[in-house]
């Protein structure tokens, strides 16, 4: 090839590619700017915070399609979506830090138990092998409820049930309550919500825990009102909250931490540092809907359990009572 040819062809190689790398800068600007895709129609943003971490694999075909075409633009962009990621979720991948033996921790351990569950003594057992302080369940039905109490009692002898959801403690609890997340269009029966104190050894803890209503696909796209609504009348319990120190929100919230649905709560407590968990469905896990929030305390790391009879994997949390949401 003359110099000539060269210098008309070294152009054309940086001209290829060029949707490509469009596509890849695309994919970065969602990665970090996923809060200006508008909610409507059919809340499309939150649609995509569902499984914000998983759109990292667009890197995957970019990077293959751009070797193939031997196109360097973009083979160079698509450094971009890679940086983005590891901006926005990199962190979670990290070694948890060495727990301090000073430190006030407390191991808690959250479940949807599943309201078809058919082994819940086998699911009991489960969750008490981890040795956890406190237990949040959620779809707790009545004929299941004796052989939860029933298994768990000799490890927790401290446990609060209010509707469909509970928490078990090795510590006393004190001052529990209902909490009303109710949404306005629901006229049956319904409660999903409690919040109590836990005497630890390291100090009172206020414990919610709480199920926010489920979610929906359709082809009108994302139907999550219910839960966003429910989500608000939490995050006001919140700051109607009059005891002070430390306090963890425990719960199925149907949301991940990166769902806007889920801001009246991210927006007033601190979200896992470290680890995916993701928790459902258990037989193809994609998404972490089960929450360990924190507010006057570090939610360290959280991470899943073996699978029960439920479709929900349980997770656990160590939670440093010391640090609140800015430590380092």
């Amino acid at each position: 090839m003359t110099r000539e040819a060269d210098a008309v062809a070294a152009p054309s190689r940086w001209r290829r590619g060029r949707v490509l790398a469009g596509l890849a800068a695309l994919t970065a600007v969602l990665l970090v700017g996923h809060r200006a895709v508008p909610n409507t129609p059919g809340r499309l943003g939150s649609l995509l915070e569902a499984f914000l971490p998983w759109l990292g694999l667009a890197v995957v075909p970019l990077l293959a399609l751009a070797a193939l075409r031997r196109a360097p633009l973009a083979l160079l962009a698509v450094v971009l979506p890679v940086t983005a990621w590891a901006y926005a979720f990199g962190g979670l991948l990290l070694p948890a830090a060495d727990p301090d033996d000073g430190a006030r921790d407390l191991l808690v351990v959250q479940h949807n138990v599943s309201d078809v569950n058919a082994d819940p003594t086998g699911t009991a057992r489960v969750l008490a092998a981890e040795g956890a302080d406190l237990i949040a369940l959620e779809e707790l039905v009545p004929d299941a409820l004796p052989a939860y109490e029933k298994a768990l009692a000799p490890a927790y002898p401290f446990h609060e049930v209010r509707g469909t959801v509970g928490l078990w403690s090795r510590h006393p609890l004190a001052g529990t309550r209902t909490v009303d997340i109710r949404p306005a269009d629901i006229e049956e029966p319904w409660s999903r919500g409690l919040r109590t104190v836990a005497a630890t050894p390291h100090g009172e803890v206020t414990v919610y825990v709480a199920h926010l209503p489920s979610i929906r696909i359709g082809v009108t796209g994302l139907a999550s009102a219910r839960r966003d609504e429910s989500a608000r009348l939490l995050g006001a319990a919140l700051d109607a909250e009059e005891t002070a120190g430390p306090l963890l929100v425990l719960g199925d919230l149907n949301a991940t931490v990166d769902d806007r649905g889920l801001a009246p709560l991210t927006s007033r407590l601190s979200v896992p540092r470290r680890g995916f968990a993701f928790s459902f469905p258990a037989s193809f896990p994609l998404t972490r809907i089960d929450q360990v929030l924190a507010r006057d305390a570090a939610v360290d790391r959280v991470r899943t359990l073996p699978r029960t009879g439920s479709d929900h994997l349980p997770v656990a949390a160590r939670v440093t009572l010391d640090r609140g949401p800015g430590a380092a």
